[in-house]
């Protein structure tokens, strides 16, 4: 099973996602916070970074900037997750390098099936 970082600081959002990643049987851990995911991304090298979009100290976006303009990171890949999923957001984050973008509340078919096609590239 894949291994998966979860930065996310709504506490409901991550018990959600710590469930079901779970139940799935991924091992994971979460960030509640931006800062200091770049180098804990360094340090794992997960699989798949579930990455919200709008989290205290440092964004989702320039998180997957980082990444991006790491050469050895940017393999990575990153499944962005926002509560405005508007289409200008989902343009600015696949633009920056993300993978996948999901809106919130997400269905959990949907998160699921997206999980899925981001993990079969390897």
């Amino acid at each position: 099973m894949a291994e998966i970082l979860v930065v996310e600081d709504e506490d409901n959002i991550a018990i959600a996602l710590d469930f079901l990643l779970s139940r799935d049987g991924h091992s994971h851990s979460r960030l509640a916070t931006g800062a200091g995911a770049v180098d804990q991304i360094r340090a794992e090298r997960p699989d798949l970074v579930l990455l919200d979009v709008m989290l205290p100290d440092v964004s989702g976006y320039q998180i997957v900037q980082d990444l991006r303009a790491d050469p050895a990171l940017k393999d990575v890949r990153v499944l962005m997750m926002t509560a405005r999923g508007s289409v200008v957001e989902r343009r600015k984050g696949l633009a920056l390098g993300a993978d996948g973008f999901i809106a919130k509340p997400f269905e959990l078919s949907e998160l699921r099936a997206e999980m899925a096609r981001l993990l079969e590239r390897e």
